[in-house]
């Protein structure tokens, strides 16, 4: 009798990772007829047994990838080298699209999510960074670890608020994303302020041409919307450009719910219910322009301008409020309409060189400029009647604000080897003008201490000069990063309707580590620290008060400090596709806005103020894994414990700890439902238990969406239908009950919606294009 053998291998891309769920087949050595088949595991390793003596051939099959065949001839049990895969030469192909999953590696400083050619290729960009490991779309503000996050592309920094971010990401394609990086902890190269770091880099462009797209979306929730763009680019031989144009005109609905229940002598004295109903109409213009020019083989000029219009945004408010005594018996109705109407523009312009030398050192220099101009204004008209709806009492008041920065930013980068280390240094400069105003007309009928000096013209200036420098090193198993960045601020502000001015000067070192064990294949530990600043807002900085009514009022404070945190994260990987991440943060005395309510003068106030100290510590797991070749699923699983510590205006000036434990999850799933790849159906569902928001503490919130993709045409198209929020259970309460404060809300926003999307390619759509913008680190302080 023949032995029975086994045949045993493991099959890896081009990138040498694992590849799974393909289709290794042994053929007799004509090649006509099957001896075997087998489908590789998740770790892409394969087992063919009880294979008698003799001479084959192996053949391995994955849509994405070329055929792989070889001869091969077995006397005993056979164990092979690794085979390497090679993508399909029609790589853009939907099918290979659909095919191929997103990639996570772990490298020292920070975790990178490759989607080049995968599954989420056919979105946006907005979706792929929402499906990044450990961010949470919180109502349209991406997070990582319950703090805000900075979105970059290719290392530079995109600074517009959340709602102009989101409309910007929306309009570009994920074609072009060739890896989303998750950086917990930046280094050194990074400036010094903010928290976690998504880090957007693009794919290259491999041939001359010109491409082109135009797509659009309708979204019906309460109030429909819609969203239209077209995107352009085109690569010579040394001019490469690149524009896109968007327009989003929306109509918003917002309710909030809230309650305060005022206490005097630790009794109820007065119970508020309001209900808070907002319109906003807006028209959002986005548009962009790249061009690179290949001076030489070496050396690189790119310019590119980025323009935010959003003219004649108008919110129409409306708040109804029952005052009610001790008894709850009602009192008097407070019935408040105001409009407000904003013009606000934001350009940015950018000026860069690159260039490479002989020894393979690289210097960047970077120049930028932001000018951003908000118009605001303000009629408010309050009326209060008894509960027969007999006129009490009626105030009125208008404002006029202004709000114009000018910022300037230069930076110089420089990277080269040292003794088999990577080295890298630089300087940078910011400068930043603010000029801003706010007039009160009318207002002669608001009385008492709380509203002297309402109008004032604030004046802010900053400049910042920072020095870096990091150097990191490979070993077998070890990989370390070292980096120092300095960084000296030199602020002022001054009110000229108070008399007052404020200076500050500090300078601060901010050092990062980073040590990388892989103890084998499957296993790596990955230990990093960094400190970091947080800077008070441009806005929260002015000392002015925004009224939705006389009794409730926004207020900023020219008296922030920034803050300093300290992070640590130790994480172990195991192979390469389970995560667990290990944090602690001291985030010092972050400046946040805090919500009083006043039980004398019967107002609520949201206040800028530094906490007294912050901090948090968890742990988050994640894993993916293809279930089936038709079948892609992530999961991401957070247990966190969150407590802020701050001086109670309303309550005596004392320390107060607000603190939670919380659970964060989601299961992201992808389902190619065509044997042609060109259905695909998705899964998104969140859970997050509760967490903090300065003062509050909120409710569990869930979210379920489903939705489905389908190309046409050979990928000259692509349609999607997406089902947002299906069961309405995202929107949740926030309360805040501790010593004699008591009140809460519930903000209601349009996020169970429908949404249909098209999008249609032209030209050389097959090409990737290296589309990317430069702004500077300071543009994400304009608005609050």
């Amino acid at each position: 009798m023949n032995a029975q053998n086994r045949v045993e291998g493991s099959l890896r891309d081009q990138e040498k990772n694992p590849v799974a769920y393909a289709n290794v087949i042994l053929l007799a050595e004509d090649s006509t007829s099957v001896i075997k088949g087998v489908v590789s595991e998740e770790n892409g390793d394969f087992l063919l047994e009880n294979i008698e003596d003799g001479k084959y051939v192996i053949k391995v099959s994955f849509i994405g990838f070329e055929d792989y065949l070889k001869a091969l001839e077995v006397d005993g049990n056979t164990k092979l080298k690794n085979f390497q895969l090679k993508y399909s030469s029609d790589a853009l192909d939907e099918v290979t699209i659909n095919a191929r999953k997103p990639k996570i590696t772990r490298e020292v400083d920070r975790i990178v999510f490759d989607v080049e050619n995968s599954n989420l290729s056919s979105g946006n960009t907005w979706d792929v960074l929402r499906k990044a490991p450990g961010v949470i779309d919180n109502q349209g503000n991406l997070m990582v670890r319950n703090s805000a996050v900075q979105v970059y592309l290719n290392g530079n920094k995109i600074h517009l608020s959340a709602s102009e971010l989101k409309t910007l990401l929306e309009s570009y394609s994920a074609e072009n994303i060739k890896a989303i990086e998750i950086i917990t902890n930046p280094p050194a190269k990074y400036d010094a302020e903010g928290g976690a770091i998504l880090n957007i880099t693009t794919s290259k462009a491999i041939s001359a041409g010109y491409k082109g797209s135009l797509e659009g979306n309708y979204t019906q929730a309460i109030y429909p919307k819609f969203q239209l763009g077209t995107s352009h680019y085109f690569q010579g031989e040394k001019l490469d450009v690149f524009a896109n144009y968007s327009f989003s005109p929306k109509k918003q609905y917002k309710n909030d719910d809230s309650y305060i229940n005022f206490m005097r002598n630790g009794q109820l004295y007065s119970r508020w219910d309001t209900d808070f109903t907002r319109e906003t109409n807006s028209q959002a213009h986005n548009a962009n322009a790249i061009l690179d020019y290949q001076i030489s083989e070496n050396s690189k000029l790119n310019f590119s301008v980025n323009a935010n219009f959003t003219p004649n945004t108008e919110f129409d408010n409306s708040v109804r409020t029952e005052m009610k005594d001790s008894q709850r018996q009602l009192d008097s109705i407070l019935l408040t309409d105001s409009e407000v109407f904003t013009d606000q523009d934001n350009i940015a312009l950018n000026l860069g060189y690159d260039t490479n030398f002989e020894n393979g050192a690289n210097l960047s220099v970077k120049t930028h400029y932001t000018k951003f101009q908000q118009d605001r204004e303000q009629y408010v008209n309050s009326n209060y009647y008894d509960p027969s709806g007999n006129l009490l009492n009626s105030i009125d008041f208008n404002t006029d604000a202004t709000q114009n920065i000018d910022i300037f930013t230069g930076q110089i980068d420089y990277t080269t080897t040292l003794g088999g280390s990577a080295l890298e240094t630089g300087a940078k400069f910011s400068g930043i003008e603010s000029d801003s105003q706010i007039d009160y007309m009318d207002a002669d009928e608001i009385q008492g201490n709380l509203y002297v000096n309402l109008s004032d013209h604030f004046i802010y200036s900053e400049n910042i000069y920072a020095l870096y420098t990091s150097l990191s090193h490979d070993w077998e198993k070890w990989s370390g990063k070292l980096g120092l960045r300095g960084e000296y601020t030199d602020r002022r502000g001054e009110s000229l309707v108070l008399d007052q001015v404020i200076n500050r000067e500090y300078f601060q070192l901010f050092p990062t580590a980073y040590l990388q064990y892989r103890a084998a294949d499957d296993h790596s530990f990955t230990l990093d620290y960094s400190r970091r600043i947080q800077r008070p807002r441009y806005e929260s900085l002015n000392p002015f008060r925004y009224f939705l009514n006389e009794t409730n009022y926004n207020a900023g404070n020219p008296n922030l400090i920034a803050s300093i945190s300290n992070n640590f994260n130790l994480n172990y990987t195991l192979k390469n596709s389970y995560f667990f991440d290990f944090y602690y943060r001291d985030n010092g005395k972050t400046p946040e806005n805090l919500v009083f309510q006043d039980n004398q003068n019967l107002t609520l106030r949201t206040v800028s103020q530094n906490l007294i100290n912050s901090k948090s510590y968890g742990v988050d797991i994640f894993h993916s894994r293809s279930i089936t070749n038709w079948w892609y699923a992530q999961m991401f699983t957070s247990l966190f414990h969150e407590e802020n510590t701050f001086q109670a205006l309303e309550s005596g000036n004392v320390e107060v700890t607000r603190d939670v434990e919380g659970i964060q999850a989601y299961v992201y799933n992808i389902f190619t439902l065509s044997q042609d790849g060109t259905w695909e159906g998705n899964m998104f569902a969140q859970h997050l238990s509760n967490y903090l928001v300065g003062s509050y503490k909120m409710e569990p919130m869930t979210t379920v969406s489903v939705g489905v993709r389908k190309t046409l045409w050979n990928n000259r198209a692509v349609l999607t239908l997406d089902f947002n929020d299906i069961f309405n259970s995202t929107n949740t309460r926030l309360t805040s009950d501790y010593l004699n404060q008591s009140n809460s809300y519930f903000s209601f926003i349009e996020n169970r919606n429908v949404k249909i999307g098209f999008k249609y390619n032209f030209g050389n759509f097959r090409l990737d294009d290296n589309e990317r913008t430069i702004n500077e680190a300071e543009r994400d302080r304009l608005n609050p």
